[in-house]
């Protein structure tokens, strides 16, 4: 058993700046669009390598939403020349005989392979193209894109991919099992592209596709079943996180309650009490492996419900944060070997100091879950996580009409307010800059003894109405220490925890493990 050496819990900002390092170390040098590699593994045979499946049309959208965000709300300095190779990758995508995000069969050829799951980065490439370049070519390809998917969409079964394919000579890869995994998870970036463009019929789409989810696939119960969503993780949270983004934009109350239903109910089978979240959910896939944009997902919806006024989804986030997507950052990249390289690949060259600051697919105590054969670090894993962290770092704290309010307890710095975490010394401390009336969200396990203070709680938030401007104010919040149990599909996992970080967690005698073990 090695446990590993640096693992940081508490800093998001830190966990985004590392993993916009790596997103811009990952371009193909053998390649000669030096497009990002798609595929890395780190153990046993270390090193990228190239996908026809996924290189072009979905990295450069993880990637582009994931650092022009970052950049944006988290002050994160990008160089220049890795966000152009990102744009010139999602350009090379939609450069083929359809303005759809494609692939190349291989690195000299042109994209010829079309697999509809990558619409969903596709729409994020041209929506971060569009947002923070203002790139009308990004406008143009992306209007284009969506009045060819209204032709091939059937307002009962979906996108007709093989029609496409058939029509334009294109290779179709992996035929997906649900809309779900296509266009249903695409409905995020179309309420992003709306969002910045106004642009009617990205909002049109998404409002066609979510009718046709809300009837077939998440329904009044909020059930998950295998046969109505398909066999993939991802595909599931991030249709429910895109559908969570369209019920906020249209202030849509019935959806935002049929999101928090599958919330409550259907998304336990597919994660755990920390947020870690399956990677598959077939019966006979590893019970222990799972995939960290998943948890990303999560943390956004979470974010989403709790500010639509329920804000134990913030405790929710703030767990899943400390407890699991922080912690399963690769840092320490001591146990990746580096291979051999006799012909000078740029796929073997520096793999672990390239892949440091990546993310992938996890177990709740570790990089190498039990009885897997290979670990893997997906770069669409780490673009997906990184947006997610930007939107916990952008709702950590937040200035409107009602006031300040507090809803992360990280520490966290604007121009109108500082907040430093009580972890791990178990004081919250604050200072706000501007006039307002400051709400501190108290977390859900502080002892009732503790929780009892001169000022009122309203909806789980502590209301101190006019605080002074730049003094510090202090909240008490002792951190006690709780015993929890993860419920996986084979086994149950001990976890003792302080506060909302983890202390110990049982491993089985696991490699390369997060935390210290289980006694």
């Amino acid at each position: 058993m090695t446990k590993l050496k640096d693992v940081n819990t508490r800093d998001i900002r830190d966990a985004i700046r590392l993993g916009c390092q790596t997103m811009c170390r990952v371009f193909n040098r053998d390649d000669p669009h030096q497009s990002p590699f798609f595929a890395v593994t780190a153990w046993p045979e270390p090193g990228f390598s190239f996908s026809g499946l996924a290189e072009d049309s979905h990295i450069p959208g993880r990637h582009l939403n994931a650092l022009l965000t970052a950049r944006e709300v988290a002050g994160i300095e990008i160089d220049e020349a890795c966000i152009q190779k990102h744009a010139n990758a999602a350009f090379l995508s939609f450069s083929g005989p359809v303005p759809l995000p494609l692939n190349r069969d291989r690195l000299e050829g042109p994209p010829v392979n079309f697999h509809s799951h990558n619409l969903r980065e596709g729409f994020h490439a041209l929506y971060a193209l569009a947002r923070y370049q203002d790139s009308a070519k990004a406008r143009d390809l992306a209007q284009q894109c969506i009045t060819l998917l209204f032709k091939y969409l059937d307002p009962v079964k979906g996108l007709d991919a093989h029609r496409i394919g058939a029509d334009f000579g294109l290779n179709i890869l992996f035929p997906v099992e649900s809309i779900v995994q296509d266009l249903g998870r695409a409905i995020g970036p179309l309420v992003k592209y709306y969002r910045v463009t106004q642009h009617g019929p990205a909002l049109e789409l998404a409002l066609a596709v979510k009718e046709i989810l809300l009837k077939n696939i998440f329904t009044e119960a909020g059930d998950f079943d295998l046969t109505r969503f398909g066999a993939h993780s991802h595909s599931v949270t991030s249709c429910m996180s895109s559908l969570a983004q369209l019920a906020e934009l249209m202030t849509d109350a019935k959806l935002m309650a049929r999101v928090r239903t599958f919330y409550d109910h259907g998304l336990k089978q597919l994660r755990d009490e920390i947020g870690w979240s399956i990677e598959g959910p077939r019966p006979d896939h590893n019970p222990d492996m799972g995939e960290a944009n998943n948890t990303g997902d999560i943390v956004e919806t979470a974010l989403i419900l709790g500010r639509w006024g329920y804000p134990e989804y913030y405790q929710d986030a703030e767990r899943i944060l400390r407890a699991h997507l922080l912690p399963a950052q690769l840092r320490d990249v001591s146990f990746i070997r580096e291979p051999e390289n006799p012909k000078q690949e740029d796929g073997r060259r520096d793999v672990a100091g390239r892949m440091k600051g990546a993310w992938g697919l996890p177990a709740p105590y570790g990089h190498k879950p039990l009885q897997i054969g290979s670990v893997g670090f997906p770069m669409d894993v780490v673009g997906g996580v990184v947006g997610s962290l930007c939107e916990a770092y952008r709702d950590t704290t937040r200035l409107d009409q009602a006031g300040h309010w507090v809803n992360l307890l990280f520490d966290h710095e604007t121009s109108a307010i500082k907040v430093e975490s009580p972890y791990p010394h178990g004081t919250l401390k604050i200072i706000v800059k501007q006039p307002a009336p400051l709400f501190v969200r108290m977390p859900t396990w502080l002892k009732p003894e503790a929780a009892a203070a001169q000022t009122p709680l309203v909806n789980g938030y502590r209301l101190i109405a006019q605080p002074t401007v730049n003094h510090p104010i202090s909240i008490q919040l002792p951190l006690p220490e709780n015993d929890l149990i993860l419920h996986h599909r084979t086994r149950t996992i001990r976890v003792r925890l302080r506060g909302d970080e983890v202390t110990a967690m049982e491993n089985f005698g696991a490699e390369w493990t997060f935390f210290d073990p289980w006694e």
